[in-house]
């Protein structure tokens, strides 16, 4: 792979560790507890605290927290499940997991999260709940997903992997519904290498959750005493550690990632073909994940694709987020879906392109990026003509 224009190449993500990061989890190396110890306790805490809810459980990733809410939740063979087709695989996997059956409605083309009006029309005698997601840590209209809710008995799941940070109407993301999960892989505005939290002000299920998440066992019962089926999703002391050092610092690392999105805004404009993300009107704040723009409609996933290539081509790290989850090959044996089942999703989802995004990006690499893929969007349509 050749390098861009400063002689380095630009990753798509990087990871923000410091040295009191560090210093944290040596702490914890070099005391006398490794597992279920006071770190993953202040944690959990510190995010109950922040997002504004009253029950916080930590796991070994935002999947494992999904899986526990759905099973929690009683959903099960039989059960059908609204969720978006425009998200990463975990969301419809936590489903099928437990044997549920996920049904997908289409998208907002402008927020990218899932259309109520959408959902409303999938709503059907054996759905049970819905399960939505902040796409790219963008709030998706919870109230109006509350009121569907609601009104037709559903539970409703929030998938806030990609939003922690972000609020909709002063209500933090991860407040909204029945439950909610984080996610703090390294691309995540905090990370803890891999790693996850749910939330949620329901007592008994959170205490359900923490019980599943370490084998089954009920807190005060003997360790080899199981109550229940359980599963080993625990997050350990080392990587909760991590995670409260990286906490300290949510609101600068929010802070500076907007502040990155204001710059690619301000560097794309105006380039032919492209179109870029917006900010919420309204009383939304988004935190950002990453930087997904897309092509117009005049491009084919052909041209996106050769695009890629060419900005990997000159040193410059992107990614085609996301692929729509109804047309992964094992979705489509399994479940029969297809093309034309989300239009909206589909259209969108063979246009967009990731750019670089992570905290110590400088307005240098932003414009290199950017007349990368000036240059690249050009270059493919003078060929189209």
């Amino acid at each position: 792979m050749s390098s861009g224009p400063s002689g380095s190449e630009i990753p798509l993500a990087r990871h923000d560790v410091r040295p009191e990061d560090v210093a944290a989890v040596v702490s914890v190396l070099e005391g006398d507890r490794l597992a279920l110890g006071p770190w993953a306790e202040r944690f959990e805490r510190a995010v109950a605290d922040y997002v504004g809810v009253r029950h916080a459980v930590a796991t070994n990733s935002g999947t494992s927290a999904l899986h526990l809410i759905v099973r929690a939740l009683g959903i099960g063979s039989g059960d059908e499940v609204i969720t978006t087709p425009f998200s990463f695989i975990a969301s419809t996997n936590a489903i099928l997991f437990e044997g549920g059956t996920p049904v997908f409605a289409d998208i907002d083309p402008e927020t990218l999260c899932l259309d109520p009006a959408g959902v409303e029309r999938a709503i059907a005698p054996r759905t049970k709940a819905i399960l939505a997601v902040d796409v790219f840590g963008r709030p998706a209209d919870w109230p109006a997903l509350e009121s569907i809710a609601d009104r037709h008995g559903l539970a409703l799941i929030e998938d806030s992997a990609e939003a922690l940070g972000a609020d909709l109407g002063g209500r933090r993301c991860g407040s909204f519904g029945r439950a909610a999960i984080f996610g703090f892989y390294p691309n995540k505005q905090i990370t803890t290498g891999e790693g996850g939290m749910l939330v949620t002000d329901d007592a008994d299920l959170a205490g359900v959750c923490r019980s599943m998440a370490n084998q089954g066992r009920d807190a005060g019962a003997s360790w080899l005493q199981h109550i229940r089926l359980g599963f080993n999703y625990r997050m350990s002391e080392s990587t909760a550690a991590l995670g409260v050092s990286q906490f300290t610092r949510i609101e600068e690392i929010v802070s500076a990632r907007r502040e990155i999105a204001l710059g690619y805004a301000e560097a794309l404009a105006g380039i032919d073909g492209l179109i870029l993300p917006t900010e919420p009107r309204g009383a939304a704040n988004v935190s950002w994940f990453v930087y997904v723009v897309r092509l117009t409609e005049a491009f084919t996933r052909e041209d996106r694709d050769a695009i890629l290539g060419t900005l990997r081509a000159r040193g410059i790290g992107c990614g085609d987020y996301f692929q729509p989850i109804h047309l992964q090959p094992y979705l489509r044996k399994t479940l029969g879906t297809g093309p034309g089942d989300c239009p909206i999703t589909e259209a969108i989802g063979e246009r967009t392109i990731a750019l670089p995004f992570y905290v110590g990006l400088t307005p240098i690499e932003r414009a290199e990026v950017a007349d990368a893929l000036r240059d690249a969007i050009a270059d493919r349509s003078r060929r189209d003509r």
